[in-house]
């Protein structure tokens, strides 16, 4: 169980570096933010479609994103983990500490 949480956490952090990487090198390439000057995106959302857009800055945050949503990934990695053992009380734990982070995403605010 060890190796399979620790490789998603692996996974996690390391595709999280190579976009915030690659969103570094665009912007030292273009020496542009892709954004005008003093509006930057603030929901996920707009950061998404910044990034699709391939707008430097954009790239860096859904990098950013990315390292954000890894701990979220590996309880629910947890949770299949768990539940492939038949460790039900565990599961149940996990469910409900999944469950209070995403409800903390929805409710969060950006102001």
């Amino acid at each position: 169980m060890e190796l399979i949480i620790s490789r998603a956490l692996n996974i996690g952090v390391t595709t999280s570096a190579i976009v915030i990487f690659l969103g570094i090198l665009m912007l030292i390439i273009t020496g542009k933010s892709g954004y005008a000057p003093g509006y930057y995106p603030t929901t996920p959302i707009l950061i998404i479609k910044g990034f699709l857009a391939l707008k430097p800055y954009a790239v860096i945050l859904t990098g950013l994103l990315l390292l954000i949503l890894t701990p979220v990934f590996r309880v629910a990695v947890s949770i299949i983990t768990f539940l492939y053992e038949k460790d039900y009380t565990y599961t149940f734990i996990t469910t409900l500490v999944f469950i209070i982070l995403i409800i903390s995403f929805i409710l969060g605010k950006v102001e």
